[in-house]
């Protein structure tokens, strides 16, 4: 499996006017959010395309303004088979995004945590026929995609009253390619066991890291680059895309560091996301880099 970045051939609302194709494509959103298509389908995850933390967090001490400005209006993806939200938080099931694509796309299912089932339904504005539930554990197939859920410790494991993991990772096979998104998460006891059972070609991992003063401001960590290139390593992975990171000043990690980390791996196959390039999964070994 060979992972190559290619500029986008047309402007991204143009591409995604268009059905999905044959290959493994991959398009970042920002923050945590991708679309990824291949054999004909189109996922949405985690997007989050408006402003809508900005207006909540208007004149706080983090007032969630954008460094780098949506590459897509919600609306203008079309084609879309399956939405996906890895948890609640306001980034990765936004009520800016999610009602317009759903829209857009009348066809598609959401798929969200079943301990964030009444939020995802608020937040899509859709009624409970168009939202599928998962939870840690649980594989289920939609679309013809086979999906399983992995937990994620967004700073720790939480569980809702009836024992439903807050925070999940998802792991979606096409053609024949595993893809793992693990979600907002840092490392856990378990999490490489659990990970590597996925036998997963490409890993899709955030790492804006955590400090003091975010976990004081009540904002949960995630991975430093050096853990997510380690999880890959532990678990086998031959490659990954870092991401959630160059959308708020306040919760990044400076690209040049993640650009740095990226480049010196070797294994993994690293790279940094950037919402100006496609991301291509080739049936074919990957070149060494020099």
């Amino acid at each position: 499996m060979r992972l190559v970045e290619e500029a986008l051939a047309a402007p991204l609302p143009r591409l995604m006017a268009e059905p999905p194709g044959a290959d493994i494509r991959l398009y970042w959103l920002g923050q945590a959010g991708f679309i990824i298509e291949g054999a004909g389908k189109r996922l949405v995850i985690d997007p989050y395309l408006s402003d809508s933390l900005a207006e909540k967090y208007r004149g706080t001490a983090f007032p969630h303004l954008r460094m780098m400005p949506a590459p897509i209006a919600p609306h203008e993806i079309a084609h879309v088979d399956l939405v996906l939200s890895t948890h609640a938080h306001t980034d990765h099931m936004d009520p800016g995004t999610l009602p317009a694509l759903l829209e857009a796309n009348p066809e598609a299912q959401l798929i969200a945590p079943r301990a964030a089932r009444e939020t995802a339904l608020t937040r899509a504005a859709i009624p409970p026929d168009r939202l599928t539930l998962i939870e840690a554990g649980e594989t289920l197939t939609l679309a013809g995609i086979p999906i399983t859920a992995t937990r994620a410790a967004h700073e720790s494991l939480e569980r809702d009253t009836n024992g439903n993991h807050r925070f999940l990772g998802f792991a979606l096979s096409l053609a024949g390619t595993t893809l793992f998104h693990s979600g907002d998460t840092i490392p856990f006891a378990g999490q490489a066991d659990e990970v590597h059972a996925l036998g997963a070609d490409l890993a899709l991992l955030p790492v804006n890291g955590r400090d003091a003063l975010r976990a004081a401001n009540g904002v949960p960590g995630n991975l430093t680059i050096a853990e997510a290139l380690e999880l890959c390593r532990d678990t086998g992975i031959p490659a990954m895309i870092a991401h959630h990171f160059d959308l708020f000043s306040f919760n990044t990690t400076p690209r040049n560091e993640v650009e740095t980390a990226t480049f010196v791996s070797k294994t993994p196959l690293a790279l940094a996301a950037r919402s100006d390039l496609s991301y291509v999964l080739l049936q074919e070994p990957a070149e060494p880099r020099t």
